[in-house]
């Protein structure tokens, strides 16, 4: 009995002694980004159903600069102020618009990118302005910014009806086979799909609105704002944030 107890007892401490290796190589503390993952180029599985784009790049560099591991999670997009609310996420970080309702919900960084809401229909369509959407379907992602800028526009008065989609794929599958007419949509989103499939969509001249993207931290931390806007402002200066940029884009778009 005696033996069978130490050699329990030899047991248990190699256990601790591999979990206490595990907990000091893994020992920096943790950043739950919330991202939609059809986001491109922003944020989309690769053909490895992997994690890629530019927002991803972007949150990774700046995890490091402050010592956090880094961890994505897909989410409803529609839900994402919820998720951010109830501590399941810690920030919201994938082509997410600065508006004012929003910043009654949550704390921003400073604007990192600019980007503007615009309508995509297909290269053969007859529609070739804004006006030209009366009467017609336009689809858009649900509780987008998208959304919010067909509502300020004029025309929203006039189109025929409008219908949400979980994500914008699924409004560019339906586009293609006619079940509407245009999309409202995110301009860098708009031209990374017109450049796969390079006679297949256009966009209108005039656009609904322009915005800028900025990242969400939960109401109340201030702490973690403070420290991820000194991460973003450090990467402007040493130059990283601007390679992210080229390599997504072509060049610097990264608002200083």
């Amino acid at each position: 009995m005696k033996r069978f107890i130490a050699i329990l007892f030899v047991f248990g401490m190699i256990l601790s002694l591999i979990a206490g290796c595990s907990s000091t190589s893994n020992n920096k503390k943790e950043l739950v980004i919330g991202v939609d993952d059809q986001f491109a180029p922003m944020g989309f599985r690769d053909d490895k159903n992997e994690l890629v784009g530019f927002d991803i790049d972007y949150a990774r560099a700046a995890g490091k600069k402050m010592g956090y591991n880094v961890v994505f999670q897909p989410i409803d997009w529609s839900a994402k102020e919820s998720e951010l609310a109830s501590g399941r996420i810690n920030l919201i970080w994938n082509g997410y618009t600065i508006t004012d309702e929003r910043k009654q919900k949550v704390l921003f960084t400073k604007p990192y990118l600019k980007n503007s809401q615009v309508i995509v229909t297909l290269q053969k369509s007859p529609i070739t302005k804004l006006d030209d959407l009366a009467g017609k379907k336009i689809g858009l992602q649900s509780m987008s910014s998208a959304a919010d800028a067909l509502n300020a526009n004029p025309i929203k008065a006039k189109v025929g009806n409008v219908t949400e989609y979980k994500d914008n794929v699924s409004a560019l599958s339906d586009l293609k086979i006619g079940r509407v007419d245009a999309i409202a949509m995110d301009e860098v989103v708009a031209r990374y799909y017109m450049s796969k499939e390079k006679d297949t969509f256009k966009l209108l001249n005039e656009s609904l609105a322009p915005e800028e993207y900025g990242i969400g931290v939960k109401k109340g931390n201030e702490k973690l704002l403070n420290e991820l806007q000194k991460a973003l402002d450090d990467m402007n200066k040493d130059g990283s944030a601007a390679e992210i940029s080229k390599k997504w884009f072509g060049e610097d778009k990264v608002l200083k």
